[in-house]
């Protein structure tokens, strides 16, 4: 195999010259797979690429109820804890925050393992109603965080019924 082989070539789309890649060769990489992943699943929403993710970056799952009398959120946050989570709501957005950290050690025979992964998030949700913020609840249960927002009574004069006709 030639060295010209191993090295990241880029063909020019608007020409018919092809030159190298200039950067990192990971970063080419990483542009490859993305292309690769948008060609076979298409380019949807929420979607992260690797180039932009950072080393232990950790997005927790949300889930948005909503109610004619409240408002719902559940995030999973596995491996975390009630104190590594800070829950806020300023203005008509709610904020989760948190940090996970693992530690694990391992010591058998002559081999010691010591392994360490850190990772911080952020989620911010706008609510799409007024809520009474003196009434909200929010409860942690194994790894699961359970928001509930109760709507104002000006919230829930507003909703109006739509007929559906057929």
């Amino acid at each position: 195999m030639a060295l010209k082989e191993l090295i990241p070539w880029k063909k020019n789309e608007n020409s018919l010259s092809v030159h190298r890649d200039a950067g990192d060769p990971f970063q080419s990489f990483s542009r490859e797979m993305d292309r690769l992943f948008t060609d076979f699943l298409g380019d949807f929403p929420g979607r992260m690429s690797l180039a932009n993710r950072s080393f232990g970056a950790f997005m927790p799952s949300m889930d948005v109820k909503e109610t004619e009398k409240e408002i719902t959120v559940t995030a999973e946050l596995p491996g975390m804890e009630q104190k590594d989570v800070e829950v806020t709501l300023t203005e008509g957005v709610l904020s989760i925050k948190g940090e996970k950290r693992e530690e694990h050690e391992e010591e058998k025979g002559d081999t010691y393992r010591s392994e360490r992964r850190y990772g911080a998030f952020e989620r911010a949700l706008p609510l799409p109603a007024d809520v009474e913020v003196d009434k909200a609840k929010a409860e942690f249960k194994k790894g699961v965080l359970k928001v509930v927002l109760p709507k104002s009574e000006k919230a829930q004069a507003n909703r109006k019924r739509i007929p559906v006709e057929g």
